[in-house]
């Protein structure tokens, strides 16, 4: 029986060991995301380090050339490196995402806040007026923002950060309402905390836990919202690299060049793919689940 037993507790110390290592493991898709986020972060601190050229010289004696070993990426219609001006324009790109999702966080925050906390008559109003902002596309109400103060970084900044606003609040709303009524809360409330108390230390730090992941996510759908108004040439003014205004420079040349649109498309996709994969690693792990 004590062999037994033995190697049950084997058995079993083998099956957590395993599990445990499984949870440890990171997937492979969460290590590549995380390899090229370090790359940007690395054109975005030292751009030098990564390209040779600079992003507005021209040459016009090397235009439009193809891809190659000189030139990664090939050259625009100006002979200007395609590769470096992907690699100074990450600077400038994801500094709109981050600066527009961290408005977007902080307004919407509030916002949810204020709905959960505020009693019916606030979450009836705010909820109203979320209603009102959903009904109305993103891209229109950035529009509206950019018409009304004019094309500039400033300004786009603001109508991709606001445009974004009534999904986080509608998200953190609901997020606050399940903490609100939960009974650690109440717990809290009949040891004598205060109201203030329990809001900030108590519904507050458990309430902004999903703002890692929202924060994840949002920078790469503020990276492709802010790009598709730059397309639109109602972003960073030519000839500044930045990746929305290159596919907008290029797009006249797609069926002769076209390695002028892939390359900043590209560069633009995988970045929302890894902030997407990384996002969701950092949800399954907040939630207690395999990372696998």
């Amino acid at each position: 029986m004590a062999v037994i037993d033995g190697n049950l507790g084997l058995l079993l110390g083998d099956s957590e060991a395993k599990a445990k290592t499984q949870r440890q493991r990171l997937p492979i898709a969460v290590v590549l995301a995380a390899l090229y986020l370090l790359v940007l972060l690395v054109a975005v601190i030292y751009p030098s380090l990564l390209a040779r050229d600079q992003p507005l010289a021209i040459n016009t004696t090397q235009t439009f050339l193809g891809p190659s070993l000189h030139h990664l990426f090939g050259t625009d219609q100006s002979g200007r490196d395609v590769f470096s001006r992907v690699i100074y324009g990450a600077r400038s790109s994801l500094s709109i995402g981050v600066a527009a999702t961290a408005l977007a966080l902080a307004a919407g925050s509030a916002l949810g806040l204020l709905a959960g906390l505020g009693g019916r008559f606030l979450d009836v109003v705010i909820g109203r007026v979320l209603d009102v902002l959903f009904a109305f596309p993103g891209i229109l109400l950035a529009l509206l923002f950019i018409v009304i103060l004019g094309a500039n970084v400033t300004t786009l900044i603001l109508a991709v950060g606001l445009g974004t606003v009534p999904g986080y609040a509608r998200m953190i709303r609901g997020q606050v309402i399940s903490v609100r009524d939960a009974p650690f809360v109440e717990a809290a409330a009949v040891l004598g905390h205060t109201r203030w108390r329990v809001i900030t230390r108590t519904i507050f730090p458990n309430a902004m836990r999903p703002l890692v992941v929202l924060a994840t996510l949002g920078v790469g759908q503020s990276i492709v919202f802010a790009s598709s108004l730059s397309f639109l040439g109602l972003g960073t003014a030519p000839p500044a690299p930045e990746w929305g205004a290159m596919l907008s420079a290029g797009r006249d040349y797609v069926a002769t060049a076209w390695w002028l649109e892939f390359f900043p498309g590209a560069v633009i996709v995988l970045f929302t793919l890894a902030t997407t994969a990384l996002g969701r690693h950092l949800q399954r792990h907040f939630e207690g689940k395999d990372a696998a």
